[in-house]
């Protein structure tokens, strides 16, 4: 009996776009985008977990993902399970907007959900190759379970990933949707120069500027970063190399580490247990 593949396995687009390293440079997107709405700021302000350890909110964000994706049933189920009790306790009045924030409330929800996939998307066809509408749209069902776990009322979802990307794009647009507060100015600083952890901070410039630079002008104005041809020219040079160049990297260096350890989960031979040679 081989492992246990989890939710999805290796042949769903689950694992095909999340176990790519540069698609973790999306990660970092996700959270300038979740700063930029105020009542996730307000939830993110409660815990404090900018002030305290301003990686513990992309790294939970990133595992979970990553459990559920390349974990077994229980492990993800167990992920699910503690992020579901940490944000029961997250709930107020949002001292900016004064809008009530509440991580369990759907559409904020949705708004988690749906930065980190559409960034996960954008990173994988500018880093690996182009998907097809309906590969989009079956890791956009696939992720939906993802969704349903950690409480996203998914009979409200988009139906498709681009309806989602639209959903996004239209709630940005609106006046108020996005603000400038202390927590955005937090993440800003984080992603723009750390503290970052050691083993990533070779390649952090590289990830930080990415981050910044392909934001959609909605959240590049909320952020004060000015677009340029000469920062749209270096975007684009480093994606393209980053396309071209990924295919000659061995595994170590092309995929995350929960899939490596996935697909070896999956290959382990059972443990055979051999009878005592007295009961031959």
């Amino acid at each position: 009996m081989k492992g246990d593949p989890g939710y999805f396995g290796p042949h769903s687009m689950m694992w095909k776009i999340n176990k790519e390293i540069t698609v973790l440079f999306g990660g970092a997107r996700a959270l300038l985008m979740h700063a930029a709405h105020p009542l996730i700021a307000a939830g993110a302000r409660q815990t404090s977990f900018y002030q305290r350890d301003p990686w513990k909110r992309l790294i939970r964000t990133l595992s979970l993902q990553n459990s559920v994706t390349f974990g077994t049933k229980e492990e993800a189920d167990d992920s699910a399970h503690r992020i579901n009790k940490l944000h029961e306790v997250i709930k107020g009045k949002d001292e900016i907007t004064g809008n009530i924030y509440d991580a369990l409330d759907h559409e904020q929800l949705l708004w988690v959900h749906a930065c980190l996939q559409i960034s996960s998307i954008y990173f994988y066809e500018k880093t690996v190759k182009k998907l097809t509408d309906e590969e989009k749209d079956q890791y956009h069902e696939e992720n939906t379970l993802a969704a349903e776990m950690v409480m996203v009322d998914t009979s409200k979802m988009p139906k498709t990933h681009e309806e989602l990307k639209n959903w996004v794009i239209l709630k940005s647009r609106q006046d108020g949707y996005l603000i400038m507060t202390d927590v955005a100015k937090d993440v800003y600083e984080i992603i723009s120069g750390g503290p970052v952890p050691k083993h990533i901070k070779p390649i952090w410039p590289f990830i930080s500027f990415t981050a910044f630079n392909t934001l959609p002008k909605e959240f590049k104005n909320i952020y004060g970063i000015k677009e340029t041809k000469i920062k749209n020219l270096i975007v684009n040079f480093n994606l393209v190399f980053l396309k071209f160049s990924r295919p000659f990297l061995p595994p170590f260096f092309r995929l995350i580490a929960p899939a490596r350890w996935a697909r070896q989960r999956l290959n382990k031979k059972p443990n055979l247990k051999f009878k005592d040679k007295s009961s031959i």
